[in-house]
């Protein structure tokens, strides 16, 4: 049986088809609720709506990786050239009697055209937040710091993100989960998180349903070396998920009955390469996997602590005291999972839950921060929630 093309545009239009089906749903939902607000509630709606569904999104992207489905269809964007697996039948069913273990079975096939399909929903609503922002800008005919309160350029560049995220999903199936491209596909997903939440705030400053937090420009400072070292931490994360580095060390604190275990750094962190090979088409050997792991876990360290101290020094500053406490919760759901992980033999729902509380620890660290400003500025509102 011929191998299929790896890219295949033909089915394309029926997945852009079924990813507008799935975005009716929360275009629908978010009319309905807001049907008597201004468009400009609207947007902020469907913007936190939006933010919402990338989270689920992240998730099932991890769920993906870690069930090795990501050459369930081996081809982009259908399978086997079809929109869905019900038509590639026969060529998976060939693929997984040749292979019973192998990477494309019916149920890999299934988990990864089902999250392209989330994934081009959550497209297609970023495009709405787009099109809709610049209809308002023309309507009003003002500046673009009055339409609706914020510039559409805010979501255009969100649009424009997510069609390279969605390169960088293509080239994860076409290059064979290359790691370095694995990564930076899981890194794109957290930086769209972090665009759509800076969008959010901006919104809900704008109608009052948020504050802007006056803070210390040392706290503000810690706050941003934080953000920055959990963004280091997670690629580090990628890399040791992406490269199936996580058993490397299977056990706490020590490894292999070591506090400095045998390492290759120099094969561990050659960047540009197939998965399990170096850069000459060798086996990358244990050393490099257990290099790999530990600078992770190392960091770690430093993140936690480092963290830890930010949400001491945040209970303290009004409007901040609830993003203190999800911050000390996410580092503990974070210990928790990644020691089990490492102990349990990398069990899917501890693994899951890990790269869930990265990607909420980018939500919470990025929202304080949008929502902060240095202590020459003066605060307006209470906090209250922000409400969809």
């Amino acid at each position: 049986m011929n191998a299929p093309a790896l890219y295949d545009l033909s089915p394309a239009i029926r997945l852009m088809l079924m990813g507008l089906t799935l975005a009716l749903g929360p275009l629908a939902w978010v009319w309905l609720r807001n049907r008597q607000a201004s468009t400009a509630r609207r947007l902020q709606a469907l913007t936190v709506l939006t933010l919402f569904l990338t989270f689920d999104l992240v998730l099932f992207g991890s769920f993906t990786r870690l069930t090795d489905s990501g050459l369930g269809c081996p081809d982009w964007p259908g399978c086997y050239g079809n929109a869905s697996p019900v038509g590639a039948q026969a060529e998976i069913s060939a693929a997984q009697q040749a292979m019973p273990t192998g990477p494309v079975t019916h149920g890999k096939a299934w988990v990864e055209m089902v999250h392209r399909y989330l994934a081009t929903s959550v497209g297609v609503l970023i495009l709405v937040l787009a099109a809709v922002s610049w209809f308002e800008r023309a309507r009003q005919d003002g500046p673009a710091a009055e339409q609706g309160g914020m510039s559409p350029w805010w979501s255009t560049l969100t649009l424009l993100w997510v069609c390279v995220q969605g390169a960088f999903g293509a080239l994860t199936v076409t290059m064979k989960l290359f790691p370095a491209i694995v990564t930076l596909h899981l890194l794109g997903g957290l930086l769209l998180l972090a665009l759509l939440c800076v969008q959010a705030v901006r919104y809900a400053q704008l109608h009052d349903a948020t504050v802007t937090v006056t803070v210390r420009p040392s706290l503000r400072r810690l706050l941003m070396l934080g953000l920055g070292l959990l963004w280091l931490q997670i690629a580090l994360g990628g890399w040791v998920s992406t490269n199936y580095a996580v058993l490397a060390c299977a056990e706490f604190p020590t490894c292999q009955a070591s506090w400095w275990p045998a390492m290759n750094f120099a094969q561990g962190f050659e960047l540009w390469r197939a998965l399990g090979l170096t850069s000459d088409g060798q086996h990358i050997s244990f050393a490099a996997l257990t290099a790999i792991h530990y600078v992770h876990r190392l960091v770690a360290y430093v993140v936690l602590a480092l963290l830890a101290l930010l949400a001491w020094r945040m209970r303290g500053v009004s409007g901040w005291q609830q993003a203190a406490r999800w911050l000390a919760a996410l580092l503990v759901l974070q210990f928790l999972t990644g020691l089990s992980n490492v102990v349990l033999d990398w069990p899917l729902l501890a693994a899951v839950l890990h790269t869930g509380g990265a990607a909420a620890l980018v939500v919470v660290l990025t929202w304080s921060l949008a929502c902060s400003r240095p202590s020459r500025q003066v605060t307006s509102l209470p906090v209250s929630s922000i409400a969809a």
